[in-house]
């Protein structure tokens, strides 16, 4: 295990990313282009892009593992508020990044840890991100090649944090996009006594295997072993934030989640992109830090 990259390399190991991450995840993710979004956007009714707060970013603590889980090294980053350390012994939110992302999207397509930052300052109790490397495309639930991130994420990543000092006893789940589905899809699957509370955004999510996008399951059985929908009693005594853009193409499947589990949040204007999710991110960031400190 390898440690303490400087946040400048960390910005430069993602560049890339950004570049293919933000530019075309709606596209990539849900595989249509949504028309009245794209309309919206020109005229200005999907809502302004986040900015990110300007405040000093806390500590980042990075390195990388070889995982047994996912049969390969991956990397992580630990985000601290600004003025907090890893011997403060705080609490944790694992982020999941979106398709086509890695462990780097956070900061640099999100800018999490200046939002932390800004959420601790305007009181939330401190708290850490941590994110690490889920797979580019394979939605944080085991696959067939024996990949299988959600794996990593408890089994390794877990006591790694531990390790570092962290409270991982209950811990949050953050993800956007494929990253949300795989925060609802993990809090589902350990329950409450695990995850104590979930903030998504955007989650990828389809009530057909037919519809979803080429990659995202081995078939329709993989899609059924890994559905969030029709689980509300799963969801039970884990507080739930779940937030999408109106213009968003998972906007009406969110709609339908939303009806049957108790969540905070809504659809707001915003379209699946990375403007929206840094918008939302303060409130996420201020949900996450409250419920994991109750």
């Amino acid at each position: 295990m390898t440690h303490a990259l400087s946040r400048r390399s960390l910005l430069v190991a993602g560049a890339g990313a950004v570049v293919a991450g933000v530019t075309g995840v709606g596209l990539v993710e849900a595989g249509v282009v949504p028309g009245r979004g794209r309309l919206n956007d020109v005229l200005g009714l999907s809502g302004e892009d986040g900015v990110a707060p300007d405040v000093p970013p806390g500590a980042v603590e990075s390195g990388s593992f070889a995982s047994a889980a996912r049969g390969t090294k991956v990397g992580w980053a630990v985000m601290y508020p600004h003025g907090s350390q890893a011997d403060d012994a705080l609490p944790v939110v694992l982020v999941l990044h979106g398709r086509g992302g890695d462990h780097t999207s956070a900061i640099n397509d999100l800018n999490a840890d200046r939002y932390l930052t800004a959420a601790v300052q305007a009181g939330t109790a401190p708290f850490a991100l941590a994110a690490v490397d889920g797979g580019a495309d394979n939605y944080w639930h085991r696959r067939a090649s024996g990949d299988d991130p959600a794996r990593m994420l408890t089994a390794e990543f877990l006591p790694l944090l531990k390790e570092l000092g962290l409270r991982t006893e209950r811990f949050g789940v953050l993800g956007w996009s494929m990253g949300g589905y795989g925060a609802l899809l993990l809090a589902a699957d350990r329950g409450a006594k695990e995850v104590a509370a979930v903030g998504a955004m955007s989650p990828a999510l389809w009530h057909k295997a037919s519809e979803a996008a080429g990659g995202a399951y081995d078939g329709a059985d993989d899609f059924q072993r890994n559905q969030v929908f029709g689980r509300a009693a799963d969801f039970e005594d884990v507080a739930l934030r779940i937030d999408c853009g109106r213009d968003d193409p998972f906007a009406d499947a969110v709609r339908d989640l939303r009806t049957e589990v108790t969540a905070a949040g809504g659809l707001q204007a915003g379209a699946h992109t990375a403007g929206y999710w840094r918008r939302m991110l303060g409130a996420q960031l201020a949900f996450l830090g409250e419920k994991i400190r109750d």
